[in-house]
């Protein structure tokens, strides 16, 4: 999940636990409290991030793909976390220590704002196709969401918009609301965002913010409001991944009959249930190759072609193939299993990157491998490793699981 998300969610539950606890014994103290509880829960909804500093202990891409997401990022080292970031806030805000030696409901109000806001960034950064690994080093296998886009409008505009209505004063209010729309504007502009999906956002704005506004100056409902709606949207993202990954199974095992699909990654688009990007893999052992595909799928082609979700995202593909009417292929690579596995043996950094990859694209031609899930973002494919290039082996591999053990691992025949 992108840091904008992960800020104002914080902030939103920061406020809604400031406003659910007691009040404090004096206007002074309560402002403090309300101050500490937003930064606290929006500092810890970002704090796993500072992982980021570790990417140069590996070389890239090693560095990003195994260190981002990583260590920081698992339910065991929260408590670490948590604990050194209340130390920061105790020791380097000295209004903030007074009111919490003084004050039972400002120590409740900290311990739920930092746990919230750490185990909301974990669950949000599960929600999306990047995956994560939370319960290492009991076990290091990967968790993926398949559920909501890395960067959802959704989030900013359901709790943005009762955020920027508590604001004290007028002019910080506007530009708050005016930001929020102006950055949806620039989403549709680009065809990131299809303008039915903004008119709904702003259904969902409207709401939010009403009930906020409504519900007064110590009010809560708006807040509240959004955070169910959160929720729910997160539900039905799910119950709509579940389909469309079951339909584009169905379109790959017609496609192929002889090959079994291992694994679909579904790539949502921000705010439309309907439209779909997936990545996926499939293997026949018999005859020593795995497919991998990418393409767009519609669930309901019938209102919404493939190709009309919003265009942004999309892209220009050059290649198109239609799986079913719901389903589109937009590129294909087929590789060596046999390839895949001897490398994974005899080159130490292939070994490590398939510690990350989900869909492992091999190009022989070129000795490069990279995630299949990656091939048309902006900035290139950030996961490319030049498997050819001569260097020594990285030292300080995290232990994650294989995300492809169940095809790296030689299977009898009939098992697979």
């Amino acid at each position: 999940m992108d840091n904008l998300s992960h800020s104002i969610i914080g902030f939103g539950v920061g406020e809604l636990v400031h406003r659910s606890l007691p009040d404090e014994a004096d206007a002074p103290s309560q402002r403090v409290r309300h101050r500490l509880l937003l930064v606290a829960c929006a500092l810890a909804s970002n704090f796993p991030d500072l992982d980021l500093v570790l990417n140069k202990l590996l070389p890239d891409p090693l560095g990003y793909l195994l260190n981002h997401r990583g260590h920081t990022h698992t339910a065991l080292l929260l408590l670490p976390q948590l604990a050194l970031l209340a130390a920061l806030l105790w020791f380097c805000w000295p209004s903030a220590r007074a009111l919490l030696k003084a004050s039972r409901p400002a120590r409740l109000g900290l311990a739920l704002s930092l746990g919230l806001g750490f185990a909301l960034h974990l669950l949000m950064d599960f929600t999306n196709s990047y995956g994560i690994h939370p319960w290492y080093p009991f076990t290091g296998r990967w968790f993926y969401g398949d559920m909501v886009f890395i960067v959802e409008p959704l989030f900013w505009v359901a709790i943005g918009v009762p955020m920027a209505l508590i604001m004290r004063w007028r002019s910080l209010r506007m530009l708050g609301l005016a930001c929020l729309f102006g950055a949806l504007v620039v989403f549709a502009a680009n065809g990131y965002l299809a303008w039915t999906s903004f008119a709904a956002l702003l259904l969902i704005a409207g709401a939010c913010g009403a009930m906020q506004w409504r519900a007064g100056a110590r009010g809560r409902a708006g807040l509240a409001l959004a955070l169910v709606v959160s929720a729910g949207f997160i539900a039905v993202q799910g119950v709509a991944s579940h389909y469309g990954r079951e339909r584009i199974t169905a379109a790959l095992l017609k496609a192929d009959p002889s090959a079994r699909v291992m694994d679909v990654a579904m790539t949502a688009f921000p705010s439309q249930p309907l439209c779909w990007s997936y990545a996926s893999v499939e293997v026949n052992e018999k005859q020593g190759y795995y497919r991998l595909r990418r393409g767009v799928a519609s669930l309901a082609p019938e209102w919404l072609a493939p190709l009309a979700c919003p265009a942004g995202l999309v892209g220009s593909p050059q290649q198109v193939s239609a799986l079913s009417p719901g389903v589109q292929q937009f590129g294909t690579v087929l590789a060596s299993l046999t390839a895949l596995r001897m490398l994974k043996d005899e080159n130490c950094q292939v070994e490590a990157w398939l510690r990350f990859a989900r869909m492992p694209a091999l190009m022989l031609s070129t000795g490069e491998l990279a995630d299949y899930r990656y091939t048309t973002t902006p900035r290139g494919n950030f996961t490319t490793l030049h498997a050819g290039q001569a260097g020594k082996c990285p030292a300080g591999v995290p232990g994650w699981g294989y995300p492809r053990e169940d095809m790296l691992s030689l299977h009898p025949p009939g098992k697979l």
